[in-house]
């Protein structure tokens, strides 16, 4: 609830007492159900639908990219329902460019995210923000020929609409650590979970997506950390907000990095790890420091899991 609902909400209590009991009991009802119905009325501007998954509202327009992606979400937690048995409650917005700003505060219009721990935004349109991550005037031949057949558009452009269609998977897995109680210890190990997630469902279920989510992680990280002003997992977990806002960019770098990462951690073990990692993080509510969480991870999840922490800066990519 945010700080005018609570305003006003205090408000609406101090007012009724002044009223006599009868009036006052009568009125507060009034007033409250006035209160939850205009809150619970937030998306009367979008359509909607139910998904398999929970409620779905989307700009006018989009509703086969609306139902595209929420018949994928419908899946992914049902194949993780049965894997750990759990099941998050999710309402998806399909947002237009125009629509954006009225719905989220992020201001990058195409991340995908969430407002809180139930409420997935990701964008309807294609848009500068993904395609701004490809320059092909840089990259080598072999590697032009790649992209071009990974995230080639129509029109012959290039963008990262593939991907980041897949980062609705990214931002459903904060939905299944934050709604089952998960102590993930770390900024960076709650999205490293979430990558976790995402790649052990699409090597399992959709492999054919394998190239679109592996290919622009690889070629950033090859790209080095020149262009990037923050690089350490200290940095991040300080200026975790600023780096996602201000520095979209930058914080794509540090997601690639846990994006390759994760993908090497699932080919350690494949989906048995992912089930590793829920138990451990749900079952270790304890906050712990750098050593001995590199110790619970390298013991109770994998050398891998545990090389993110102990490797960071080794492996990097100057």
């Amino acid at each position: 609830m945010s700080s005018l609902y609570y305003f006003l909400s205090h408000r609406m209590l101090n007012f009724v007492l002044n009223f006599n009991i009868m009036k006052s009991h009568f009125l507060f009802c009034s007033l409250v159900l006035f209160f939850f119905t205009s809150h619970a009325q937030d998306y009367d501007k979008l359509n909607t639908f139910q998904g398999s998954g929970g409620i779905t509202y989307f700009s006018k327009g989009h509703e086969p990219r609306a139902k595209q992606i929420t018949a994928r979400v419908g899946n992914v937690m049902a194949w993780y329902n049965e894997l750990i048995g759990f099941k998050p409650a999710v309402t998806l917005l399909v947002l237009s460019k125009t629509d954006w700003s009225s719905y989220t505060k992020m201001p990058v219009y195409g991340m995908p995210h969430y407002n809180n721990d139930s409420v997935l935004i990701v964008a309807a349109e294609d848009n500068e923000y993904w395609r701004s991550f490809l320059s092909m005037k840089d990259l080598p031949g072999e590697m032009q020929k790649q992209v071009k057949q990974v995230y080639g558009m129509p029109d012959s452009s290039v963008s990262m609409q593939a991907f980041f269609d897949l980062l609705a998977i990214h931002e459903l897995g904060h939905a299944f650590h934050m709604q089952g109680k998960l102590q993930v210890q770390r900024k960076w190990l709650g999205e490293l979970f979430c990558n976790i997630l995402l790649h052990t469902y699409i090597a399992e279920k959709e492999p054919g997506q394998l190239p679109a989510l592996t290919l622009f992680p690889k070629m950033v990280v090859n790209g080095g950390t020149k262009n990037y002003k923050y690089t350490s997992l200290q940095e991040l977990e300080e200026k975790y907000n600023e780096i996602a806002q201000q520095h979209p960019k930058n914080y794509g770098w540090y997601q690639c990095r846990w994006h390759a990462a994760a993908a090497d951690i699932y080919d350690a073990d494949g989906k048995t790890i992912f089930q590793r990692l829920w138990t451990t993080l749900q079952t270790q509510q304890v906050k712990l420091n750098d050593e001995l969480l590199a110790e619970l991870l390298q013991n109770k999840i994998g050398k891998p899991i545990a090389d993110v922490l102990l490797r960071w800066e080794i492996d990097m990519v100057k």
